[in-house]
């Protein structure tokens, strides 16, 4: 884990004891509850030859759909989990090229090869990122002009019946999810600093929150 600071090792540490054995099932069981992603995915409109990032990019999963959807994309992927990365490579091979490192901070033209992307996606990460403030300013910096920063997480499930909403926030935090209740309102202050624009969208009962910040031409 060169090039991480010791709090981002810890952290390293603990995703790959959580995802050790989690990895095998992740894809089939997490189609059951990480709403939001799909519809992420048909909304990117990547242009042609056009450079896709996702940082937290576990097994690959959204990749390999976003290269399916999106033929032609360039693919990148961070994550801080090596063991999501193994996966992620074996899945991808050639057809993305991978690095390990922090969200907040982590280097693209060291790492990845080059400095911007034409869209960045972040899918249910943040709400494992304890630093996940940074990591969405940092993400927002490597837009290039004309591009876009994709976001979708967990959000507050108000609209669900109140035991399903709690028997889902008692499964999240079993991974060290947090819901990132502010997500819009942290987004929208970074686009003002930088110039960007906001757009949010709430999935059905509050499940999930969906933010873009799009840089102009």
């Amino acid at each position: 884990m060169t090039g991480l600071a010791p709090h981002q090792r810890q952290h390293a540490a603990l995703m790959d004891a959580i995802y050790r054995r989690q990895v095998h099932i992740y894809d089939a069981t997490r189609k059951y509850y990480l709403f939001g992603r799909d519809r992420l995915i048909r909304q990117l409109d990547v242009p042609e030859a056009g450079r896709v990032l996702e940082i937290g990019c576990g097994t690959g999963r959204n990749l390999a759909q976003i290269a399916r959807a999106w033929p032609g994309s360039r693919l990148y992927g961070i994550d801080i989990s090596q063991q999501m990365l193994r996966t992620a490579q074996a899945k991808l091979g050639k057809g993305a090229r991978l690095g390990l490192g922090d969200a907040t901070n982590f280097d693209p033209a060291a790492l990845l090869g080059t400095a911007q992307f034409d869209r960045v996606v972040i899918s249910f990460a943040l709400s494992m990122i304890p630093q996940w403030q940074h990591a969405i300013a940092h993400a927002a910096g490597l837009i290039a002009p004309g591009g876009a920063l994709h976001m979708v997480d967990f959000h507050d499930g108000a609209g669900l019946p109140g035991p399903l909403r709690r028997a889902l926030m008692r499964w999240l935090a079993r991974f060290h999810v947090s819901p990132r209740l502010d997500l819009a309102e942290v987004a929208q202050a970074i686009a003002g600093q930088r110039g960007l624009l906001m757009h949010a969208h709430k999935g059905a009962f509050g499940y999930y929150c969906q933010v873009t910040l799009s840089r102009p031409r």
